[in-house]
């Protein structure tokens, strides 16, 4: 998939496929190191981030990366919100661009990407989990996709010296806010 954004930036979205990994681990461990997006304290190994995909692919959900210029600009992946049974049609995401192309419209590439997927996957509820209040350009980005602030978890995480809330937000897919059917069950 093509998508042209700010301006004619033209970047190709596709499935990551394993060759992908070493940039999306250096974009993530860039993250880990300078931001506040993730709770991780140290950037995971290639290794690690390898069995994070794998499990993604496991559950058949997406796994995409953004490629401008033969580079990967960034990534966005899909899980299950929580394990138990219950929660089978509710997802959590995450999306991580690199810095030098943030703010030209690739985390909203990415993210009505995976939304788009996930609905047609069948589910019904997506949750952001935003590390830290005070990242507003992923707030924005997700109420500019409709999502709807649910909470915030104040203070749960420490680093860089502080103490860093969870931002909570949510968008229905497809019939999110209806009566389930007869026919999921």
């Amino acid at each position: 998939m093509r998508g042209l954004i700010d301006g004619g930036r033209d970047y190709i979205v596709r499935a990551a496929e394993k060759s992908d990994l070493a940039a999306v681990q250096s974009i993530y461990a860039d993250e880990v190191l300078h931001r506040s997006a993730s709770f991780e304290l140290e950037p995971p190994t290639l290794e690690e981030i390898i069995a994070r995909w794998v499990s993604v692919l496991s559950f058949q959900l997406p796994y995409l990366v953004a490629i401008k210029d033969d580079r990967i600009a960034g990534y966005a992946y899909v899980l299950p919100y929580r394990s138990r049974p219950a929660y089978r049609y509710t997802l959590e995401h995450s999306v991580y661009v690199a810095p030098a192309y943030q703010r030209a419209g690739l985390g909203s590439l990415l993210l009505q990407r995976i939304l788009g997927d996930c609905q047609l996957w069948g589910a019904r509820q997506m949750i952001g989990i935003i590390g830290d209040s005070d990242n507003r350009a992923s707030i924005q980005l997700h109420l500019r996709a409709g999502f709807k602030q649910i909470g915030i978890l104040k203070d749960v995480g420490w680093k860089f010296g502080r103490w860093i809330d969870s931002v909570i937000m949510q968008k229905a897919l497809g019939d999110g806010w209806s009566p389930p059917q007869e026919s999921i069950e």
